[in-house]
């Protein structure tokens, strides 16, 4: 696999350009970024959470890890992290794990950390554990219009 195919066509309509950056089979997106050779603090993790209404991607700096009591607080809803069973039902082309941070593909509402915001840079988790999207800053941006922004995180070191 290099991009997931419905990641690939959400980001083709709309006319962004990207490129991709292939790396050996990782597990995390901090390992992916150090494999990859991109700084940890451009690279989007994807965190799935389930609450009582559905599921929202949280996504931060991979170098960062998710304050879950500020998010809920934030969301103003109660919040588990989805298991393998629900992000395979909601990104059935994506392997577990490798989850893009673009939920508007996969009809998933999404929220940024704001330390995300003024990246010129961004690299994500294609749908695979050895393919990185990159994309500009500003077209990150664009691919996760409507999101909201909050700050939800911390540096995990």
């Amino acid at each position: 696999m290099t991009i997931a195919n419905r990641l690939k066509d959400f980001i083709d309509s709309k006319g962004i350009s990207y490129d991709t950056v292939a790396h050996h089979r990782t597990s995390t997106s901090r390992q992916a970024a150090i494999a990859a050779h991109v700084p940890g603090s451009i690279m989007a993790k994807s965190v799935v959470v389930h609450h009582e209404l559905g599921y929202a991607v949280a996504v931060v700096p991979s170098t960062h890890r998710i304050e879950l009591g500020t998010l809920q607080d934030v969301m103003d809803k109660r919040l588990g992290l989805a298991s393998e069973d629900e992000m395979v039902s909601l990104f059935g082309d994506c392997d577990t794990g490798a989850i893009p941070p673009i939920g508007a593909a996969y009809n998933v509402p999404v929220i940024v950390d704001e330390s995300l915001g003024d990246a010129t840079d961004v690299y994500f988790e294609g749908g695979d554990h050895k393919t990185l999207v990159h994309v500009s800053g500003k077209d990150f941006r664009n691919l996760t219009m409507g999101a909201y922004q909050a700050r939800f995180s911390h540096p995990a070191y």
